[in-house]
């Protein structure tokens, strides 16, 4: 089925703007002294236009990761972060510049304002990075989890691509939960990256619960299957859920 096409509010310029070039500077030299990448189907990631990039989870440098990937690719990343992150002063300061968006964890404090900041920059025709599992994954085995809507959500609202992607191989730079990163040896990383999720059935129509709900596990099914083949291994027959476990949705345990 047909897929939306990429956005024509696409920024005549490139997108390596002098923030982004600065944060190239100061991370590209130590993330390719740590691992090289294998980027796999990386012509599947749209070359103009917005869409919403949405990768697995299981290490807290996951998005220094894909950053590296995405400025590989030609294309910059705009997260919705952890406002934790935001607390130094400087790192907040570069992080605002490059059109990081800030998310309170705490559910009192979450709200509609991230996904409308993330509209604002899908309508300028830029991609919006969204991790679906919305933490790092419990699963064990470092599988996807069960996700959570707001991907989906920002690709029906915006009327964009959702491009899932899965990534292997940054576990052993640093595990997760851990605070150490393992500089030798030199590792490797591989990333796929998916075809656009079919949203057709779901698109033009309310985006009840339901709707959601079922477009997200399609998301998960594929981002699984990406993971799968970059691992050579099945992944588990039931998807792990925190809720069914007993555990927290956010934080460390």
């Amino acid at each position: 089925m047909s897929q939306p096409a990429a956005s024509p509010g696409t920024p005549a310029r490139s997108e390596k703007t002098p923030v982004f070039r600065l944060l190239a500077f100061l991370l590209l030299p130590p993330m390719h002294m740590l691992a090289r990448y294998r980027i796999i189907d990386g012509d599947k990631m749209p070359k103009q236009g917005s869409f919403v990039f949405a990768p697995n989870h299981y290490s807290e440098i996951d998005p220094v990761v894909i950053g590296v990937i995405m400025w590989k690719l030609g294309r910059m990343p705009r997260f919705l972060a952890k406002a934790s992150v935001f607390k130094n002063p400087i790192v907040a300061k570069l992080l605002h510049a490059s059109g990081q968006i800030p998310v309170e964890r705490s559910s009192n404090a979450r709200g509609s304002e991230p996904l409308k900041a993330a509209g604002t920059l899908v309508e300028k025709g830029l991609a919006v990075v969204i991790y679906p599992e919305g933490s790092l994954t419990r699963d064990p085995a470092l599988w996807p989890m069960r996700g959570k809507t707001g991907a989906v959500r920002m690709a029906l609202e915006a009327g964009v691509p959702l491009i899932p992607a899965a990534h292997w191989g940054t576990q052993k730079v640093m595990p997760r939960y851990g605070r150490k990163i393992s500089l030798f040896p030199r590792k490797t990383i591989k990333v796929k990256i998916g075809d656009p999720v079919d949203l057709s059935a779901y698109r033009g129509k309310p985006i009840t619960s339901t709707v959601l709900s079922e477009a997200t596990e399609l998301l998960m099914d594929a981002i699984t299957e990406l993971l799968a083949d970059l691992r050579d291994e099945q992944p588990p027959a039931e998807r792990w859920d925190p809720a069914k476990k007993n555990q927290k949705e956010t934080g460390r345990f």
